[in-house]
């Protein structure tokens, strides 16, 4: 947990921070593939690093560090938030290039309700003064690259991995925080938050 400085009284305080961000999380059999894909991926050469499957989850949005007073804003905005469950899926893989090179391998999470939650929570964070996301690339990161000798044949295979198709149900979202560790970063539960029925006229 990051700390800021603030004057009060003439005096230096310390505030603490929270590095925040707000996801879902998947079930085991999606944690089971993105582990059968890590795998595959392991026949690759590459330099980089497999994301811990304890880790993985869908971010709808990232907050940054925030002070005490806006998280609770922030939960309190979120605890709005009406939609009913819905069903999400297990897409294929890709990866996010720069310069032409691999630097994040995906798996792409479908489902028509995925985008409306996105917009919703947008929406509703946009009410505590965070910017609206200019595009939302709903997937979960299985592995970063930072080198590998054939960038094309690499990209290539990745999107050409076949990924098994899985559907499961959504039945809410988490307020989670992560805190940066040697040995990479550790998330919590801040919140979590489940859909409630809208009502039907």
């Amino acid at each position: 947990m990051a700390e800021e400085k603030e004057s009060l009284g003439g005096r230096e305080v310390e505030k603490e921070l929270t590095r925040a961000f707000i996801c879902i999380e998947f079930p085991d059999e999606v944690i089971k593939e993105a582990a059968r894909v890590q795998e595959v991926l392991e026949n690759k050469n590459f330099t980089g690093k497999m994301t811990e499957l304890e880790n993985l989850h869908l971010t709808y949005k990232f907050l940054g560090e925030i002070d005490e007073k806006k998280l609770e804003e922030v939960k309190g905005e979120l605890g709005k938030i009406e939609l009913n469950e819905f069903e999400a899926k297990l897409g294929g893989a890709g990866c996010f290039n720069l310069r032409g090179h691999p630097r994040i391998v995906w798996l792409k999470v479908g489902g028509k309700e995925n985008f409306e939650l996105q917009e919703k929570i947008d929406l509703a964070m946009e009410k505590c003064g965070f910017k609206k996301e200019e595009r939302f690339m709903s997937h979960t990161t299985i592995a970063r690259v930072k080198y590998v000798n054939d960038a094309k044949g690499f990209i290539e295979y990745v999107k050409n991995i076949g990924v098994k198709e899985i559907k499961w149900n959504v039945r809410g979202f988490v307020l989670k925080k992560s805190e940066l560790k040697h040995s990479g970063p550790v998330y919590s539960e801040i919140e979590r938050y489940t859909f409630r029925r809208k009502n039907i006229q």
